[in-house]
């Protein structure tokens, strides 16, 4: 039991177990020891976990952008489950809620916690960031304050969606998407269909979402694009493509999301944006871009680039308590939670093809 905590009378003596990260294209289901309760923490029990295109880039290269992985680490962020026991101080939660967890600590003393932009803060110990340890275990402990209670029509995996849906509310809030706003969305993957449904529920009036791929490209139509365009790899094809942009907008656009991160979508974001208009960066494809800014400065295109998300969950979940937003179609395949099966599950997620969210069902 931990410090003065209240359960539900589970046994809290079982091994806990979690998919470590142990070397590269490695993941082994081991004991993992979990952290005693403090006063305003809860225990979770993990019910449903994503796997996120960092996961996959860790599992491949034991690194993603500047976080290396040293040593074992438990992989997964994000994630959605059953409170199984509060700290003495948790007053707004009890053992049996359903919950969906914010991945993120950060320290509330630096300067960009102060100002609200926790963030940004220097010391966020999050989930699956090295050295921290993720959330693909059976019980995880976590600050209360971060564990935000499920609206009763809202199920444990569109929970856990609440993180990638999280990186579209916050770059929508970033680009000030509204009802007067004909938004472009540069890559039909995960977080670009989410970031094209976030605009939609900010009261975007037109979508326009291109792509290399025609399987993605079907989906954002499926999911209420208002139109979709292939696009090619190659540079040289962006005029003809911006072209092809702006007819099917129908007027100008207003903001661009690069949700992809690469020379030529950064490129084409800001050839096609209006004058005075925006383009947020939100993919980190190449970690260094040789992209035409001058021009784009000249017609005072603001440039403007987002890092995870704050405040974003209770948003997130009036989204999908009122239907504006729905995340199920993005759920392509599930799991469960043993060696073999976590293997496959990452196995399909690297593939991409028609894979879309690969969700664990633990």
């Amino acid at each position: 039991m931990g410090k003065g905590g209240k359960s539900d009378g589970s046994n809290v003596e079982e091994e806990n177990m979690a998919a470590w990260l142990v070397s590269i294209n490695t993941l082994k289901i081991q004991p993992f020891k979990l952290p005693p309760l403090g006063p305003y923490d809860v225990r979770v029990r993990m019910k449903a976990v994503g796997i996120c295109g960092s996961d996959v880039h860790y599992l491949k290269t034991l690194r993603c952008a500047d976080f290396v992985v040293k040593e074992p680490m438990v992989i997964g962020h994000e994630c959605a489950g059953v409170i199984e026991e509060i700290g003495s101080n948790v007053k707004d939660l009890v053992p049996g809620d359903r919950v969906a967890l914010e991945p993120g600590i950060s320290c509330w003393r630096c300067t960009q916690c102060k100002e609200g932009r926790y963030n940004l803060c220097p010391d966020m110990k999050f989930f699956a960031t090295p050295p921290v340890h993720g959330s693909l275990a059976n019980q995880v402990v976590h600050p209360a304050d971060l564990c935000f209670k499920l609206p009763e029509n809202v199920s444990l995996e569109e929970g856990a969606m609440c993180e990638p849906l999280s990186v579209g509310v916050h770059a929508c809030r970033r680009a000030n998407i509204g009802p007067e706003t004909n938004v472009l969305v540069m890559g039909a993957g995960p977080i670009g269909l989410v970031t094209m449904l976030a605009a939609r529920a900010f009261g975007a009036p037109r979508i326009v979402i291109v792509d290399v791929d025609d399987n993605r490209l079907s989906v954002a139509k499926e999911l209420g694009a208002d139109e979709i365009i292939k696009v090619s790899i190659n540079i040289q094809d962006v005029e003809g493509e911006v072209e092809s942009i702006q007819k099917a907008m129908g007027g100008g656009v207003d903001v661009s999301f690069d949700c992809a991160g690469f020379n030529k979508t950064m490129t084409t974001a800001l050839t096609a944006t209006r004058a005075g208009g925006k383009v947020c960066l939100v993919g980190m494809g190449h970690h260094e871009m040789t992209v035409p800014l001058t021009p784009a400065a000249a017609r005072e295109v603001d440039v403007v680039g987002i890092f995870r998300y704050k405040n974003t969950w209770p948003l997130c979940l009036e989204f999908l308590r009122s239907g504006k937003i729905d995340v199920k179609p993005l759920i392509t395949h599930r799991f469960g939670f043993s060696q073999k099966e976590v293997e496959e599950a990452f196995e399909t997620s690297a593939r991409g093809g028609s894979a879309i969210k690969v969700m664990f069902n633990l």
